[in-house]
């Protein structure tokens, strides 16, 4: 009897303790910080089609999780081998095992934000609307042939950058490149509100054009002060049938942009965006232009120019004319300015 009774208590004994094991090695394993353990909060992105196990074997190897035993036990347990979704988590420093495995599996994403200023060629645009989401700029690009083939809204393969506003946006990393164009259509709606259109109405243009001529403004000034200004005079020669005699389209047409100054061998250039040699606006703009550039095409100074000159002063400013006499004079002034500029850098 006493014997049965060591065994029992010996079973007990054995059996506690390795309950008490098994409890706090399953404490240990869901609560105790096993995700960047006192290091920095960082991104972790999962990108299409990854497995579990490229996943597991990415988190220990860029050392987002110190025991990979444990994490891969519970994340089996959960399902979550079983439901990969491709994203941008943001994984915290000292995060348990659970908490991980519920970020991961429910998908909690954190937005990516794409912008893509100071954009002149479509290829530019998709790289820079691309950058940090899980598409290519080829698939983005398909996309967009798709959207131009189907839309009803007057975008052409000339005109699409005109769709683009210029901001700052925030999307998922796993949006599919469909629902970024549609998301790029819904801003471009919102951008042109009654006022904004009731506006290009009244200067003679459509919201597409009136990107176009701001393409054009943008290209010519620095300052954007006096963008109202260089707008009402382009308003003014397309209000009279004149050629644009834009220098930056024709810069675009050329396409060298690291071209300084046009001469009278570029203007000779057979293309649309040949302003000098096809009076009205080119098909298409020559960069995407910001939201203060298109604002500034929407509420142009009225005034009487159709001449503009750099200034003698180098100031990035302009003289403006009415006639090509007073034209001609600003140009001599700024020409005198410039080969005084060069013969003393010469001496130099």
């Amino acid at each position: 009897m006493k014997e049965v009774n060591k065994l029992y208590l010996a079973l007990y004994i054995i059996g506690s303790t390795l309950l008490i094991t098994f409890v706090f090695y399953g404490y240990q394993i869901c609560f105790t910080p096993n995700i960047l353990v006192d290091r920095d909060d960082r991104v972790f992105i999962i990108r299409q089609g990854a497995s579990f196990a490229s996943v597991q074997k990415e988190m220990y190897d860029n050392r987002f999780i110190n025991d990979a035993i444990s994490f891969n036990f519970l994340a089996r347990l959960s399902g979550l081998d079983q439901s990969i979704l491709p994203g941008r988590y943001v994984l915290r420093r000292n995060m348990t095992n659970l908490q991980a495995i519920k970020l991961l599996k429910n998908g909690r994403q954190e937005k990516v934000k794409v912008t893509f200023s100071y954009v002149r060629l479509r290829k530019e645009l998709a790289e820079k609307m691309t950058k940090n989401l899980g598409l290519s700029p080829s698939e983005f690009n398909q996309a967009l042939d798709s959207f131009i083939s189907s839309n009803k809204e007057g975008f052409t393969q000339d005109n699409i950058l005109c769709l683009f506003i210029p901001n700052t946006y925030e999307v998922y990393f796993n949006i599919l490149p469909e629902d970024l164009i549609t998301r790029m259509n819904a801003e471009y709606k919102k951008f042109w509100n009654e006022e904004r259109l009731e506006k290009a109405k009244q200067t003679g243009l459509t919201p597409i054009e009136v990107s176009i001529l701001a393409s054009i403004v943008q290209a010519e000034t620095i300052k954007q002060d006096e963008a109202p200004t260089i707008a009402g005079l382009y308003i003014n020669r397309l209000k009279k049938d004149i050629a644009l005699q834009a220098d930056p389209t024709l810069i675009y047409a050329v396409g060298d942009f690291s071209l300084k100054r046009v001469l009278n061998g570029h203007k000779q250039i057979k293309s649309p965006y040949n302003t000098y040699m096809y009076p009205g606006l080119p098909p298409g703009p020559i960069n995407v232009p910001q939201i203060a550039s298109i604002d500034a095409v929407l509420n142009y100074q009225r005034n009487d120019y159709y001449y503009m000159c750099a200034k003698e002063d180098f100031s990035g400013y302009h003289n403006f004319a009415h006639n090509l006499e007073d034209h001609n004079k600003n140009a001599r002034r700024y020409q005198k300015a410039l080969d005084a500029e060069m013969a003393k850098a010469e001496k130099n």
